[in-house]
């Protein structure tokens, strides 16, 4: 981490001579911010959206700290890079973003993503600043933008992964009135339906709606797997008064799609086999439906203070049947191709409930200026899962289905009844979650700031476990086995911020976060304690050009020193004896060089290796996590003549060697589980638009090349990328 420091000091001297030197010399590069004239015709300056992104606060940092003075790695994606580029889902989002990426696509349903080496789950993901299930498939037609907080993020929202949080900004209300409605054409029979309506409801600008919604349904490039979608998410602003309002917001989808596991793994190395053919169950389903409702009262107590606070619910469920994944024990695939398919089936109930109470505000003692923010937050999940499993009275292997060969087994021919599942068990685990922070930037003067601030998290985790009869299952369950678990923890945050001027940001920092770690400690025979989770941060952030070039170097080291791990004296008990350090450089630009022209560019770096184990080789790599990403989109649009209308864009994505399957557990010798190597690869993706009046009619090619990847989960679920393909939309507003 700290042989970096001098070469980034070094470039930022350089970086701060070189924008100055330049503004003296080339002052003619002014006449790159083009002007329009308004309706009186007086002359305005050009507004450059990408840029003005790069200046907003994000709301997921809930005080209005702006990007410059935050002393952390930040992104946004603009709905208008959204929609420029078409996009249909999280791993399209992806692609302008680096160091956040996907690590695996479980079944075909699921987009899992990492950032910095973490995972970033459910706990990670927020929509309008809750947290929302990422298990199931993201509609994008209701999103505004998209906001990345790379880094520790504990002490705004506690138990979160050290890698980053990604919030989901939705369409909010309008006081003018508009639609819109498209109708979406596209490979493998995909066929999209969306609607957006707006406006103000009576003539006083005290009531405004929203009502944005989606219907889609296709078939896949793998033969036999379909999805079915319906999305709406509804609106409401209230304005009391000019210091006072409300906003509701609702928000609604059901999906139903075909689990696709792929074909495993043989011998540990990738299956040959035709990227369309699908070897599960063709009557497998998941469906998922998750519904959620936020209301946001905000209340300006004074010129430099205000008050927001947020109620929310959301409930989500979810049922699985379908084939066992391959290589889950038992019906690993053979060398010849055979493989014993199993069934599985699992349904998934959450309600959860949040509340949060800000307070932030803005005063002086003395010299220093400060910005300072209080909260409070609770989060309450109740979820509830039941399994169940198949009982084959022919077979020695009780959960067999039946047997077929990946290779030349028709499947059309192959067993196609649904068997009755018996319950096995039901599981109930409440999560009670408790936070209080504080933090405050305080401007010493206008070239230095700090960011101090701590946060109390509190956690009471439980987890019953209802076991059915084996001959006789009931709604009654036969036994039970409860457990609890509390785990609480303080995680501080201090940043330094320099700003030689407005233009130029060198910031550090250091933060914790926690991780809530479940069993017994093999010393103590108690819960065993939280892993406290280490990052350092250190960044430059510039602006040149009147705000036309943004370019920003972080470097970051992530150190978890007490991972939980099972004890080798009794396996039955875990462990603190590992650990994980995860280093890092990411480059982020974003560009208007141009009028019309933006350019949205990065790269990372990061390797995240075991720094102590019981279990596993010392200095090997963490698996899913490529070590190089990168990025760079272009888009054009024409605003006057012959081709006004027209806009050209072309995304670009890279993702580095990965390695999937299981680590080499050091514990057992005789274990053929090893890393399996996934090969780096280039996307590039195509799109064209033209807007003429009313109507807007957009084209997109993905995967140009026809690039051949995978997405793997351990050994057991393995996804090609899709191959080349189109989409045409067609817009119509009013």
């Amino acid at each position: 981490m700290y042989k970096y420091i001098l070469p980034l000091a070094i470039s930022f001297c350089l970086n701060t001579f070189a924008q100055e030197k330049y503004t003296a010399e080339h002052d003619e590069l002014s006449t790159l911010n083009d002007t329009v004239k308004n309706k009186k015709g007086e002359v305005l300056k050009e507004v450059i959206i990408t840029a003005a992104l790069q200046k907003a606060s994000i709301a997921v940092g809930k005080s209005n700290i702006k990007p410059m003075d935050l002393p952390q790695s930040v992104a946004v994606i603009s709905q208008a890079t959204l929609q420029n580029q078409q996009v249909t889902n999280l791993t399209d989002i992806l692609k302008n973003t680096n160091g956040v990426y996907i690590m695996g696509t479980t079944g075909g349903y699921q987009e899992e993503i990492a950032s910095r080496g973490y995972q970033m789950g459910s706990s990670n993901t927020f929509k309008n600043g809750v947290r929302y299930f990422n298990g199931m498939p993201l509609e994008t037609s209701g999103i505004d933008k998209v906001e990345f907080l790379k880094g520790s993020a504990a002490i705004l929202f506690g138990n979160v992964s050290a890698g980053g949080i990604v919030n989901i900004i939705t369409k909010k209300p309008k006081f003018d009135t508009g639609a819109d409605i498209a109708i979406s054409k596209g490979s493998f029979d995909n066929y999209k339906t969306t609607y957006d309506v707006y406006g103000p409801i009576g003539t006083q600008k005290k009531l405004a709606f929203r009502i944005n919604g989606a219907n889609a349904q296709a078939n896949s490039f793998r033969i036999g797997v379909s999805s079915a979608t319906n999305y709406i998410s509804p609106s409401l602003l209230i304005n009391f008064k000019e210091t006072t309002s409300l906003l509701i917001e609702s928000d609604y989808i059901k999906d139903t799609r075909t689990p696709d596991f792929g074909a495993g793994i043989i011998n540990y190395e990738l299956v040959s086999l035709p990227r369309s053919r699908f070897v599960g169950i063709s009557w497998g389903y998941v469906k998922s439906e998750q519904a959620s409702l936020t209301a946001t009262l905000k209340h300006q107590l004074s010129e430099n203070w205000d008050l927001s606070f947020v109620n929310a619910l959301r409930y989500y469920t979810t049922d699985l049947f379908a084939n066992t994944r391959p290589n889950s024990p038992i019906t690993s695939m053979q060398l010849n191709g055979d493989w014993t398919r199993g069934l599985q089936r699992s349904e998934a109930k959450d309600n959860y409930f949040f509340q949060e109470v800000n307070v932030k505000g803005r005063w002086k003692t003395g010299q220093l200026e400060h910005q300072i923010l209080f909260g409070i937050d609770t989060d309450n999940y109740k979820t509830v899962t039941l399994a169940s499993t198949y009982k084959n009275p022919d077979k020695a292997f009780k959960n067999e289905y039946d047997t077929v060969n990946i290779f030349s087994t028709d499947l059309t021919t192959a067993r196609n009844d649904v068997p009755n599942m018996d319950k096995t068990s039901l599981t109930t685990a409440p999560i009670k979650r408790i936070g209080t922070f504080v933090q405050d930037l305080i401007s010493i003067n206008k070239h230095f700031k700090t960011l101090i601030g701590i946060r109390y998290s509190y956690q009471d985790t439980k987890n019953n476990v209802f076991t059915y009869a084996v001959t006789n299952p009931t709604p009654k369950p036969q036994s039970i086995t409860n457990t609890q678990q509390y785990d609480d923890a303080f995680t501080p945050r201090i940043g330094l911020v320099f700003q030689p001027n407005e233009n130029h940001t060198l910031f550090a920092s250091y933060s914790t976060s926690f991780v809530p770690n479940a069993g017994l400690d093999y010393a103590t025979k108690k819960a065993l304690e939280p892993s406290i989770v280490k990052q350092y941060e250190l960044g430059l952030k510039n602006q040149f050009f009147k705000e036309r070039l943004f370019a920003n170097l972080t470097l970051y080291q992530i150190e978890n020193n007490n991972l939980a791990q099972t004890s080798l004296i009794d396996a039955t008990y875990k462990e603190l004896s590992g650990g994980t350090k995860s280093q890092g450089v990411e480059i982020d630009l974003v560009a208007n060089p141009l009028k019309g022209l933006s350019i949205i560019g990065g790269y990372s770096f990061t390797e995240i290796k075991y720094t102590a184990s019981n279990i596993y080789i010392i200095g090997s790599q963490i698996l899913y996590m490529p070590k190089n990403t990168a990025n760079l989109n272009f888009n054009f649009s024409f605003s006057t003549g012959s081709f006004k209308g027209l806009n050209l864009g072309l995304v670009n994505n890279y993702i580095g060697v990965r390695y999937a399957g299981r680590s080499t557990n050091l514990t057992t010798p005789a274990d053929p589980r090893k890393p399996v190597a996934l090969a780096d690869y280039f996307q590039s993706d195509a799109t064209l638009s033209y807007k003429f009046h009313q109507l807007t009619f957009r084209g997109k090619i993905s995967n140009i090349f026809n690039a051949l990847s995978y997405n793997v989960h351990d050994d057991n679920s393995v996804n090609p990328i899709a191959p080349i393909n189109y989409a045409v939309t067609v817009n119509y507003n009013f």
